[in-house]
């Protein structure tokens, strides 16, 4: 759950990233747990596309922490494990934890640990949107 490691590594493999990754993985907020753009706590609500060449994956926000939900697709995606901790769950992952965008032959790699499994893709590259979402105010 701490970022640490791979926070103090990714200045050195970020320009190896390609464009839409680099740009995801490096974002200020990504990381930063308090943050409405952290990953952390956002829950899978979809996988569309799995095992084309063109994904889209899209994360719940959680309205004490998010104003928006996630929408990352993937191009030419030359790999795709989902991995439940347990096997009756599907693609019932539970919340995320921690990302990692790594450089990779194909162009990168994304796994997404949440509570209850992985979500593993290898892609040429990605594109991360942040969408509105019907959060109301939460004070």
């Amino acid at each position: 759950m701490d970022p640490a490691r791979y926070l103090s590594l990714l200045p050195s493999i970020s320009g190896d990233l390609p464009p839409g990754a680099r740009a995801f993985a490096t974002a200020t907020d990504h990381y930063d747990f308090r943050s409405k753009r952290c990953v952390k706590d956002l829950t899978l609500r979809a996988v569309r596309g799995a095992g084309g060449a063109e994904m889209e994956v899209e994360f719940q926000h959680n309205c004490w922490k998010h104003d928006q939900d996630l929408v990352i697709r993937y191009s030419g995606v030359t790999g795709f494990v989902i991995d439940p901790a347990d096997e009756d769950r599907g693609t019932d992952l539970g919340t995320v934890v921690l990302d990692e965008i790594l450089p990779h032959g194909d162009g990168c790699s994304h796994e997404i640990a949440c509570w209850d499994g992985t979500l593993t893709v290898v892609c040429r590259d990605l594109q991360a949107t942040w969408t509105e979402t019907g959060c109301s105010d939460r004070s």
